[in-house]
């Protein structure tokens, strides 16, 4: 059984399986729904980190998993039940398996490798689910062996639709999604683009409206 995905807008996105509600980067929430068993944050920039969404889809008992170099700002928010990983490591959260990636910039300035920003691969259901974060086609992502692939197509910040495309035929996912486009940063057409560079074999969902 495949778990269910949404993605609300830009990185914010909804998976439902193995009986717990997971959320990556909460962001723009309508309503209060406290639903998250788990949330995990790629990194600080407020599109990705809002306490104020955390906290609408937050409820007694929900962890947050984040980047060690996110600890301080945790804290600051009174957020203290908390899995931080650094990049490369592995480990539990609510029972659900969890590899840190990196994610960073090759070429611009808006994510330096020395940050240590995350992407995740998370198995729900046996299924093995990589959140990229906002990054580029950098080794660490091309290294990834992962069912369902949810990556930047934007540009700007991070790839773009051109780039993602290629990053996805080379890992060979079963599944493409497309995010972190329309909004903050890369056109509503982005998806699309990506859709028609993503080699046969690989089913493209378009899940941002």
């Amino acid at each position: 059984m495949r778990p269910d995905i949404t993605v609300n807008i830009q990185s914010s996105i909804r998976i439902a399986g193995a009986g717990l509600v997971i959320r990556f980067d909460p962001f723009r929430i309508t309503g209060e729904p406290h639903d998250a068993d788990i949330i995990f944050i790629t990194h600080a920039h407020y599109d990705h980190f809002s306490p104020d969404d955390i906290r609408k889809v937050s409820k007694p008992g929900t962890v947050i998993a984040a980047p060690k170099s996110m600890e301080k700002q945790l804290a600051k928010e009174g957020m203290t039940d908390t899995v931080l990983f650094a990049p490369g490591e592995s480990g539990t959260v609510q029972g659900i398996p969890a590899e840190a990636i990196h994610a960073y910039n090759s070429f611009k300035p808006f994510h330096p490798k020395s940050a240590g920003f995350l992407g995740y691969v998370i198995t729900v259901d046996g299924q093995r689910i990589y959140a990229a974060g906002d990054t580029d086609a950098v080794r660490e992502a091309r290294a990834v062996s992962c069912d369902i692939a949810l990556v930047p197509v934007g540009g700007t910040f991070t790839m773009n639709a051109k780039e993602a495309a290629a990053l996805v035929n080379a890992m060979q996912p079963k599944i493409a999604v497309p995010i972190h486009y329309g909004a903050v940063a890369g056109d509503p057409m982005d998806g699309e683009k990506f859709r028609q560079l993503v080699a046969p074999g690989i089913e493209v969902q378009l899940l941002l409206s």
